[in-house]
């Protein structure tokens, strides 16, 4: 048996282009993950800063003076964790990965052959991608011979039926990967058990999990497998976003280049950075500010969002042939009551009524005694996700 001080331990890694999140686990009795520091280093290559928080409370707020790599921020977590948890041994190390393409619909261990096929995916996400391996290759030199689990955000969709997973073009895309892949499956990984744990019944049912946050898509699940998303090859399609565009004619993108002359590196800049909540109230991509600020432009933004959940929310609950309960997670989802209400009161037609009082407090369940539709906010928790497959394949 290993002294206490040698507790094992798992790491869920997520990796952006700017910021390295992390969470480290205890595995505690039947190797069930115990969050012990979470937190992120944030800014990577310009003025990087580590914020960190353990479960007992303790804060961890410092600025970094090097970190302008991936593998110079695991440099850092782990001067962390030598100050603050000099004696554990990290058995596996999680790492969210943006795409796992046709071929991953489970965790995987990642070897050489594994990292080569999803490097052959960074088409399919150029923007994410780079970054989950360039994080998968700094925690392996961090944590030689360590197993490296790659936990993917598309895996959760894999089981869309082939009407919700292919576009209308010529077969050979499909087969090239060219495909609806859906995003945000960890969350909706974890929100679907939960929901499992609190309401059994309603899992068994047919859900709309709607993840709301800088980045934001709606799933239809049904018995908790997914059957569509609002996302498709990309994570701009779908709901408009902080800064992103959601869903668009892809004749806008042929204008774009043929009469604006705009080339892919600048049309991916607009679409991905100055669109969604920022291109519309031309003020800011944080909903809290456009709540705040209530000015015209801010009000067309919100107005504009909340009227494409409610669309996407009758288009899932049509895939679904009917809608059981809907779910509100994301950091919009989870806190911001009054686009909950706002979405919710464009919904009565389809069985949704929400108690104003239950949503004003944050409750668990929103929806009145009589709503047919049963409404709810579950906080998600996409690091325990990968923690969970950390610790079972370690």
């Amino acid at each position: 048996m290993k002294a206490k001080s040698m507790a094992e331990h798992v790491l869920a890694l997520n990796a952006g282009s700017s910021s390295l999140k992390f969470a480290l686990y205890e595995l505690v009795e039947d190797r069930r993950p115990s969050m012990r520091w979470r937190g992120q280093i944030e800014r990577l290559g310009d003025a990087p800063r580590l914020l960190a928080q353990s479960a007992g409370g303790r804060s961890v707020d410092r600025q970094l003076s090097g970190a302008k790599t991936h593998d110079e921020a695991i440099s850092a977590f782990l001067e962390l964790t030598r100050e603050y948890l000099p004696d554990i041994h990290v058995r596996a190390v999680g790492h969210r990965v943006v795409h796992g393409g046709p071929v991953y619909s489970e965790p995987v261990v990642v070897d050489e052959h594994v990292f080569d096929t999803l490097s052959g995916f960074i088409p399919f996400a150029p923007l994410h991608q780079p970054y989950s391996l360039a994080g998968i290759k700094a925690a392996a030199a961090a944590f030689p011979g360590t197993t490296q689990i790659a936990c993917f955000d598309t895996a959760f969709h894999r089981t869309h039926p082939w009407v919700n997973d292919t576009f209308a073009l010529p077969q050979r895309f499909y087969e090239k990967g060219v495909r609806r892949y859906g995003f945000h499956g960890l969350s909706y990984d974890y929100v679907s058990q939960k929901l499992k744990e609190i309401a059994p019944g309603l899992y068994d049912g047919r859900v709309v999990i709607a993840h709301l946050g800088n980045g934001a898509s709606m799933c239809a699940v049904s018995g908790g497998r997914a059957v569509a998303s609002t996302m498709g090859f990309s994570a701009l399609d779908g709901l408009p976003m902080g800064t992103r565009s959601g869903q668009l004619d892809p004749g806008v993108v042929l204008y774009m280049m043929q009469q604006e002359g705009m080339e892919a590196d600048e049309i991916a800049e607009l679409l991905y950075r100055k669109s969604g909540l920022l291109g519309l109230s031309g003020m800011s991509s944080d909903m809290r500010t456009l709540l705040a600020a209530d000015t015209p432009d801010a009000r067309k933004a919100i107005e504009y969002y909340v009227f494409r959940i409610r669309r996407e929310l009758g288009a899932l609950s049509a895939a679904l042939e009917g809608i059981d309960a809907l779910v509100f997670t994301g950091g919009i989802g989870e806190n911001a009551a009054r686009i909950r209400q706002m979405v919710c009161e464009g919904m009565r037609w389809i069985g949704i009524d929400m108690d104003p009082n239950r949503n004003a407090d944050n409750a668990t369940v929103l929806s009145t005694d009589f709503s047919r539709v049963r409404i709810l906010a579950i906080p998600t928790n996409e690091e325990m996700v990968i923690a969970r497959a950390a610790a079972r394949m370690a």
